[in-house]
């Protein structure tokens, strides 16, 4: 299956369709008036929806599991057509459309299997996905696309040339795959002026995002917080509490973290940790939804 765990939780709706064509009137109703010989079909085929959406990883290997929060099963009869109308909704990591589609496609199958006996022109028709909500394609194209960024490394051995930079490539990477834009790249020590006087310069020179890696440990040199926080006009709580317990889902020792995030005017400022995993499973964690700040900033909607 399809590797699933740096996804995050978010409430996924899926709504699908199958149409059952009948082959008389008196086929619709039998269904109406409740005579079908093997019981009252909408009900069934509804229960029978219900059972199938719960095995859909059962018999498709490559469907995850997850937890089916609520199942929606309505029918409208239009002629000799009844089409039907299946939705499924969840709190996870991934999307409910093969299961909404799975679901929409027992019951009409199940409709079949019960009117083939007074029938024998039924057909299934147009069993396609008519909707979905939630997960990252939600948010495309809702962010501003002229947003620049400066990506900053806080290490005396990186800025020494003792070690190679992994984290903060692995921020720029996630940043180009958000389409902001790097305006710079640096490398510095963990100095408290010098992490300060950087984020002061980069926000004067009207860069909207300032992303520093390394530093926000508990060794005797780890200032980036102690040099970030006297100077945030505000702290956001909420960034910082999703970066750790995001962190905190994956590894017992992000809790040691002391990952910050708040603003200079509107520039938003995240002071995230060295190592190469948390950096990215701190960007993981907030992005592309943290871009929703800039319309906020600058007074702008995104309903």
């Amino acid at each position: 299956m399809v590797d699933i765990t740096h996804k995050n939780t978010t409430l996924r709706i899926a709504s699908a369709q199958a149409i059952v064509k009948v082959s008389k009137p008196e086929t619709i109703e039998a269904i109406k008036n409740d005579t079908v010989p093997k019981g009252n079909v909408l009900a069934m085929s509804k229960a029978a929806g219900l059972l199938g959406v719960k095995r859909t990883p059962d018999i498709l290997p490559d469907c995850h599991p997850l937890p089916i929060e609520y199942t929606g099963v309505e029918y409208e009869i239009n002629g000799l057509e009844i089409t039907v109308l299946f939705t499924v909704k969840t709190i996870y990591k991934t999307g409910v459309e093969v299961e909404a589609m799975h679901g929409a496609s027992v019951v009409a199958l199940n409709m079949y299997d019960m009117l083939k006996p007074i029938d024998k022109g039924i057909e299934i028709h147009a069993i396609k996905l008519l909707n979905k909500k939630g997960g990252k394609s939600d948010f495309k194209n809702r962010f501003r696309t002229d947003i620049k960024a400066a990506v900053i490394v806080c290490s005396d051995t990186i800025s020494a040339g003792e070690k190679e930079d992994r984290a903060g490539k692995a921020i720029i990477e996630k940043l180009e795959a958000s389409n902001v834009k790097i305006e710079d790249y640096i490398v510095i020590p963990d100095e408290l002026d010098i992490i300060q006087n950087k984020a002061k310069t980069y926000q004067e020179a009207g860069i909207d995002l300032v992303i520093y890696t390394g530093g926000t440990g508990l060794s005797n040199r780890d200032v980036t917080p102690e040099a970030l926080i006297p100077i945030l006009d505000r702290r956001i709580p909420g960034i910082e509490e999703a970066i750790r317990n995001y962190g905190q889902e994956r590894t017992p020792y992000s809790m040691l973290s002391r990952s910050i995030a708040g603003t200079i005017k509107n520039t938003l400022v995240l002071a995230l940790p060295g190592s190469t995993n948390g950096a990215k499973e701190s960007m993981d964690a907030v992005f592309p939804s943290v871009l929703h700040i800039f319309g906020v900033l600058r007074g702008a909607r995104h309903d």
